[in-house]
C-alpha cells in the first residue's frame, strides 16, 4: 500500500476546523463554570456536619470518577430525556450541546470538588484562628485568609482539570455536536475519508496549542500568586 501523505493539507484544513473553535470554547467555558458551582456544593457537603450529605456527595464523586466520560455522555443524552419525561417534561428538542455541557459539568464537578477539598484542608487552621482573634467573622476569615491560600494551592490542579475538560469535549461529536471533532467528521465524510491522517494531525495540533496556552496561563498565575503571598508575608 502506497503512502500518500500530504503535509500541505494540514495547513489547508486547520482554518476549516478553527471555524468550530468558538463553539468548542463555549462548551468548555460553560462546563467549567457550572462544574465549579456544583463542585463548591459538593465540597461544602463533604466538609459539612451532615452525615447524609457527606455520604451522598462521596458516592456521587466515586461514581463519576469511576465511570468513563463517554458512558456518562450517553447516560445523560439517552437517559435524561426519559427521566424528565416521567414528570411530563419533553426535552428531546434541546440542542445536543446542552446535553454535552450537562455531562461535562457533572464530570468536572467531581474532580474539581476533590481539588477544592484537599486544597482547603492544606491551609493551616491556625491562620483561621488567628483571624478570629483579631475580630474577623467566619466569612471574612474565609474570604481574606483561607480562600486565597487554598486557591494558590489548587491552581495547578485546576489548570490540569481545565486541560482534561478541553480534551474530553472532543467526545461531544459522538452525540452529533458539531465542535472541532464534529466538524472534522463532516470534512472526512465529504472527502470520502481521503487525507484522514493529515486531518487528525491538524486536530491534534489545535488541541495541543489550546492546552499549551492553558499551561502557560496557569504558570503565569502561579507566579503572580507567589509574589502576592511573599508580599503579604513581608509586610
Amino acid at each position: 500500500m502506497g503512502i500518500n501523505f500530504n503535509p500541505e493539507y494540514i495547513l489547508e484544513v486547520i482554518p476549516k476546523l478553527l471555524k468550530a473553535l468558538p463553539f468548542t470554547l463555549v462548551i468548555v467555558a460553560l462546563s467549567l463554570a457550572f462544574g465549579l458551582l456544583l463542585a463548591l456544593l459538593l465540597t461544602a457537603a463533604r466538609l459539612g456536619s451532615s452525615r447524609i450529605l457527606r455520604l451522598l456527595a462521596t458516592w456521587y464523586i466515586s461514581f463519576i470518577r469511576g465511570t468513563p466520560a463517554l458512558v456518562q455522555l450517553f447516560l445523560v443524552f439517552y437517559g435524561l430525556p426519559q427521566v424528565v419525561k416521567l414528570i411530563g417534561i419533553d426535552i428531546n428538542s434541546w440542542d445536543k450541546a446542552i446535553f454535552a455541557i450537562i455531562t461535562f459539568s457533572l464530570n468536572g464537578s467531581a474532580f474539581l470538588s476533590e481539588i477544592m477539598r484537599s486544597s482547603y484542608l492544606a491551609v493551616d487552621r491556625g491562620q483561621q484562628e488567628a483571624a478570629f482573634s483579631v475580630g474577623m467573622t467566619s466569612m471574612q476569615a474565609f474570604r481574606r485568609i483561607m480562600l486565597p491560600q487554598a486557591f494558590a494551592v489548587a491552581l495547578p490542579n485546576l489548570g490540569n482539570s481545565a486541560i482534561s475538560l478541553i480534551k474530553e469535549t472532543s467526545l461531544a461529536f459522538t452525540i452529533g455536536v458539531v465542535d472541532i471533532m464534529g466538524r472534522a467528521q463532516i470534512i472526512s465524510i465529504r472527502s470520502n475519508g481521503v487525507n484522514q491522517l493529515e486531518l487528525y494531525i491538524a486536530i491534534a495540533l489545535i488541541y495541543w496549542v489550546l492546552c499549551y496556552g492553558i499551561e502557560k496561563g496557569v504558570a503565569r498565575l502561579e507566579k503572580i500568586f507567589k509574589k502576592g503571598q511573599k508580599g503579604i508575608a513581608g509586610s
